[in-house]
């Protein structure tokens, strides 16, 4: 379990920087998924953007890796109007991506609760 939780580990690192970066490249894709009632919208995915970014880096590091995974399962819950945005405004593009209310509901039931699982996973303090 050792190693599993390890490669689990630089897996969310590298997928979070990934993310996190995505924001920056591609805006448009995660502003148009905004839910409209949330204010300043572009402000708001450059936040996402630099958040997921900084817990991916403060992941790494041992005394800081239960606060960023916290942080990360916060942000996920709160990512969650936006997912039921994905549900209702299906079917639609994202990028290159044809979101379905198949996939949608996907990621709204299966993926996000998921991520936070993985997350929690490393809240418990032992040593990765």
């Amino acid at each position: 379990m050792h190693k599993l939780k390890k490669i689990g580990l630089a897996a969310l690192v590298i997928g979070y920087l990934i993310a996190g970066a995505n924001h920056f490249r591609a805006p448009l894709s995660y502003i148009k998924i905004i839910p409209p009632y949330f204010p300043h919208p572009a402000m708001l995915n450059l936040a996402a953007g630099f958040c997921e970014l900084c817990f991916a880096v403060l992941l790494i590091f041992p005394k800081t890796r239960r606060l960023a995974a916290c942080g990360i399962m916060l942000m996920l819950i709160a990512f969650v109007p936006v997912h039921v945005k994905m549900v209702q405004d299906a079917p639609f593009m994202l990028g290159t991506l044809k979101v379905t209310p198949f996939v949608a509901w996907i990621r709204l039931v299966v993926l996000q609760p998921l991520l936070i699982l993985w997350a929690w996973w490393y809240t418990r303090m032992e040593r990765v």
